[in-house]
């Protein structure tokens, strides 16, 4: 019963060293400030695959530290809610559409946009209070850029993850 937690902690560990490696390798500027990054793509699989809480965690975390080693600081506490609720609503969307089978790609992808949708919102809001509702609004091409991009490289990892007899075994 400890090896299944251990396995799952490192597991998670391993996630949140992924999200941030992924936010951090490939910065692709957006026009308006902001960047595109295969972060996203990586917070979707953790949380479908770790579950809701190990998910989660892992793609709060491994975000939030990208922001700090991005010199994003101000995004740290943004990063660490909305990366998470991310992680968590791909979790929930694709269990309730999968029905407990393997997820078809349609099922994925609905995740994957329902993940997307709620970093643009979290963003948004965060930026409204903090930076006004001006700022916040030039963001939004920005993070529809970036969601497009999340949602795309999501759906195609989390397929090709699920397909891993490997993964599920270390998974379980």
């Amino acid at each position: 019963m400890k090896d299944a937690g251990v396995k799952k902690l490192v597991t998670a560990a391993l996630f949140a060293a992924l999200v941030c490696i992924s936010t951090i390798i490939l910065v692709v500027p957006l026009p308006g400030g902001g960047f595109a990054n295969l972060g996203d793509c990586v917070v979707i699989a953790a949380g479908c695959l770790l579950g809701p809480c190990w998910g989660a965690a892992a793609a709060a975390i491994g975000a939030a530290l990208a922001d700090v080693f991005l010199g994003y600081m101000i995004y740290f506490p943004a990063s660490l809610v909305v990366k998470g609720l991310m992680a968590l609503c791909a979790c929930g969307v694709l269990r309730f559409n999968s029905g407990g089978g393997t997820p078809s790609v349609l099922a994925t992808l609905v995740a994957s946009f329902a993940a997307e949708l709620v970093m643009i919102g979290g963003y948004f809001a965060y930026e409204f209070f903090l930076l006004g509702p001006g700022a916040a609004t030039a963001d939004l091409i920005g993070n529809a850029m970036q969601a497009s991009a999340g949602m795309m490289t999501g759906a195609v990892l989390l397929n090709l993850l699920l397909r891993s007899s490997r993964l599920r075994e270390i998974l379980k």
